[in-house]
């Protein structure tokens, strides 16, 4: 769980409402023009806990992914095996040990104001699990995607506890689609993020 205004607001920063059409293919074109050049292992890592109704942002959407059944992303923290404070070193060294030169795109819920509840932000730079809990957690990723769940400033756990179920469920469920999307456009060729969204521009025009 993360605060909203931990986030860098350049042009490496793209947000968007859950609710807006488009999101997905928004959202996903410009993560995959963020994409390295070089040959990498693309690994999701969704932070959150299925106990808590705010926080089950990032499993929602690990599980919402896994259904995609992506070819090309391996996905970490999902309902039934989620990613959390207690275990994130253990699967981030899991991960750099199982996966050669990951490139990882992190998912977390986050809190902010309140006209910034339902929007999906995606960042160029690491994440930064914990901070709406005042927890210090390793940073995450090259990349990542928030969803702003509810408010923050007074009593972050009852706020977390509190959160509608139907807008978190919404929100993965467009952030697990984004991420197919990008799926897809990596399957075009692998290598070259830089060919891939050329040629989906292509086949837009």
């Amino acid at each position: 769980m993360n605060l909203k205004s931990h986030f860098q607001t350049k042009n490496d920063t793209i947000r968007m409402l859950y609710s807006e059409q488009r999101l997905c293919e928004t959202i996903s074109e410009k993560i995959t023009s963020w994409l390295p050049n070089s040959p990498r292992e693309y690994v999701v890592v969704c932070v959150g806990t299925d106990r808590s109704t705010g926080d089950a942002l990032g499993p929602l959407t690990g599980s919402y992914l896994e259904e995609h059944k992506p070819r090309h992303l391996s996905v970490y923290g999902t309902l039934h095996d989620p990613v959390h404070a207690t275990n994130l070193q253990e699967k981030l060294d899991l991960i750099y040990e199982k996966h050669r030169n990951p490139y990882i795109i992190a998912v977390d819920a986050c809190l902010g104001k309140k006209n910034s509840v339902g929007q999906v932000i995606a960042s160029q730079g690491a994440l930064k699990p914990g901070a709406a809990l005042n927890k210090t957690l390793p940073n995450v990723g090259e990349i990542h995607i928030t969803g702003v769940v509810n408010i923050s400033g007074f009593m972050e756990y009852s706020v977390l506890q509190n959160t509608r179920l139907s807008l978190v469920v919404e929100m993965a469920k467009q952030i697990a689609g984004s991420l197919d999307l990008i799926d897809q456009k990596l399957a075009y060729n692998r290598i070259s993020p830089a060919v891939v969204i050329q040629q989906v521009k292509e086949k837009l025009l």
